[in-house]
């Protein structure tokens, strides 16, 4: 299938599970393709036919962005070099979880997580170990007379009621011999922390220097500046005492270009419910593009007040949605 198409095909979905779906993000470079919301699950989503091609310099981007819009980052895809994805699992690439499709359509439209991760070794699965605790003693089995069912030593299972997860082969093993499933489902929402390792968020990129003077006067009116190396937007600025929230922020020449970007920053910025700004180096006759507002860098210069500045932002940018 084209990822095009695949692309599609998820929006769609998305729209059918009841999620507001942004524009595709169309522009190159791009950390992701869409962007979804349903309540306040915000996810960020990057869709590819192999999952190898996701690079460490975009994963790296999905996580900050993630912690900036206090977001969930996912990949969907087909297959690796190697081997078509197994629906149902959760795979890991750069941090980010990834996985089929068929486990999309679970999670979003019949509201079913997955179960299963991948990690280095082979398959696993979360075990609830109070539970697992609580049906062995209620049966009267020691720890010995379970580790010798499964084959493995006393320690292990203790372990495993200490929450240690287990592998596929044991999960079904425990299910076959309680009669009952002890697998917690993979919280993917949640970026499925518990059962990956959770690196720190990467530190943002260097400033471009092009950027330098709006990054200085939005700094200096109370913004949290994150630049961003692949985005539709060039930062996510955070208002430092957060009565403003989060703003997506732009900077180029007005062109055909910068116009594509600033509206495909209003879809963003629906979804994610953010105000979006970009700034010119001319001045332009429009004040805002379908609700990014517009403004330039001599009217920037021009304003000595910080908060005049964002009042400025205030008028020409769309209100966020609640």
């Amino acid at each position: 299938m084209a990822r095009s198409a695949l692309v599609g095909n998820i929006a769609a979905m998305l729209g059918d599970a009841g999620f507001l779906v942004s524009d595709r993000c169309a522009v190159r470079p791009k950390s992701f393709d869409l962007a979804a919301r349903r309540g306040e699950d915000l996810i960020l989503l990057k869709i590819l036919g192999n999952i190898d091609a996701l690079t460490a310099e975009t994963g790296a981007e999905l996580r900050r962005l993630g912690e900036y819009l206090s977001a969930t980052p996912m990949v969907i895809g087909l297959r690796t070099r190697d081997e078509d994805l197994k629906p149902g699992v959760v795979y890991f690439r750069q941090g980010v979880p990834v996985f089929h499709p068929e486990t999309a359509y679970d999670l979003f439209i019949e509201e079913v997580p997955p179960l299963i991760y991948a990690a280095p070794g082979g398959l696993y699965v979360s075990i609830d170990g109070d539970l697992l605790s609580d049906e062995r003693e209620r049966r009267g089995w020691s720890l010995g007379r379970l580790a010798s069912e499964l084959g493995v030593s006393r320690r292990t299972v203790s372990k495993y009621e200490d929450g240690m997860n287990a592998s596929i082969e044991v999960a079904i093993q425990l299910e076959d011999l309680f009669d009952q499933p002890f697998s917690n489902p993979v919280s993917v929402l949640d970026g499925a922390e518990e059962v990956r390792q959770a690196d720190p968020t990467p530190e943002d990129p260097d400033i471009d220097p092009a950027d330098e003077h709006v990054i200085t006067v939005l700094t200096q009116a109370g913004f949290d500046v994150h630049p961003t190396l692949r985005s539709p937007f060039k930062a996510v600025s955070e208002d430092s005492d957060r009565s403003e929230g989060s703003m997506l922020t732009g900077h180029s020449s007005f062109t055909k270009s910068a116009e594509k970007r600033a509206k495909i920053m209003s879809s963003i910025g629906q979804v994610t419910r953010t105000r979006s700004v970009y700034f010119t180096k001319e001045r332009s006759k429009r004040e805002s593009v379908d609700g990014t507002a517009i403004v330039s860098c001599e009217e920037l210069a021009a304003i000595d007040d910080p908060d005049l500045i964002r009042d400025l932002i205030r008028e020409r940018a769309a209100e966020p949605e609640e």
